[in-house]
């Protein structure tokens, strides 16, 4: 009943004038672009609203940049990649506080609004191989120490301070010559071929395949959480605030495999994002 109502409201405020069209971006990787895809798709079939996608834009600060300036209205974003990279403080620890204080902050200061947390947290891992992770005493960072390592990152990962920096001064690993930068689809593969011998990905990944590769265990919590969720600006949700409603529907719906396994029929199985988005939707309420 509740939803009607505010499809019924978003429809009277169509026709007094409302915002005609919502632009969706998302960053220039596989989960952000099905993220983002997944967004319009959802404001299209709840809302029959048309929707414009600006998805596969760029980094972090640039996607900021869109939505600060207007270009876009909507974007998926990470709690723990909101508090370092835009807002350039600390966050805590627990994942409630710190959606808690990164929803605020957006609000203040860019009148940016943090729908609920959709359910995963897309943290940085720290993947090897399985028979190097074999050779440690434990697979978990703190016991990487006892090698150096090849290391391959993201340019995102190398310069943003809960990235390389963050990982260097909490474990104190050894690298092998500088690390090496490029694209994070080239990660895993350049892990398999040993071109390096520890790649930086993310938990969600949906190359990381668990017979090839380990993810050595944060057991120190280098990395706070980066709960995923979509931000929106607050000027499009007083035109028409029916789309917070049909976007909160997917809160807590995607969990951590979920998100992976959506990854792995793009990047792995080389589907279309707009068939898996479309499918993964049919299930949803």
């Amino acid at each position: 009943m509740k939803f009607a109502i505010a499809v019924l409201l978003g429809v009277l405020l169509w026709s007094c004038g409302g915002k005609n069209e919502i632009t969706v971006g998302s960053k220039n990787f596989t989960e952000q672009i099905i993220l983002g895809e997944m967004a319009a798709q959802q404001i299209e079939r709840k809302l029959h609203l048309p929707v414009r996608r600006q998805l596969d834009l760029g980094g972090t600060l640039l996607t900021q940049q869109a939505i600060v300036r207007g270009d876009i209205d909507l974007y998926p974003e990470y709690t723990g990649t909101a508090a370092s990279a835009v807002l350039k403080e600390a966050i805590p620890s627990d994942p409630g506080l710190a959606y808690t204080e990164v929803k605020a902050a957006y609000l203040a200061r860019f009148h940016l609004v943090w729908l609920p947390p959709l359910g995963f947290n897309d943290t940085f891992a720290m993947v090897v191989r399985k028979q190097d992770a074999k050779g440690l005493p434990k697979p978990d960072l703190s016991a990487a120490v006892s090698r150096p390592w090849r290391l391959g990152v993201g340019y995102e990962f190398l310069t943003r301070p809960d990235g390389l920096q963050r990982l260097g001064r909490v474990y104190g690993l050894h690298w092998q010559g500088t690390p090496q930068t490029m694209d994070l689809g080239l990660l895993y593969q350049a892990l398999a071929e040993h071109k390096v011998d520890m790649a930086a990905g993310n938990s969600t990944d949906g190359l990381l395949d668990p017979s090839k590769f380990q993810v050595l265990a944060d057991d120190k919590h280098a990395f706070p959480p980066y709960n995923a969720c979509f931000v929106v600006r607050q000027a499009l949700l007083d035109q028409r605030p029916e789309v917070a409603t049909a976007l909160t529907i997917l809160s807590d719906h995607i969990d951590e495999k979920t998100m992976r396994d959506l990854n792995r029929q793009v990047d792995v199985e080389h589907q279309p994002v707009v068939l898996v988005v479309r499918n993964f939707l049919a299930k949803q309420p």
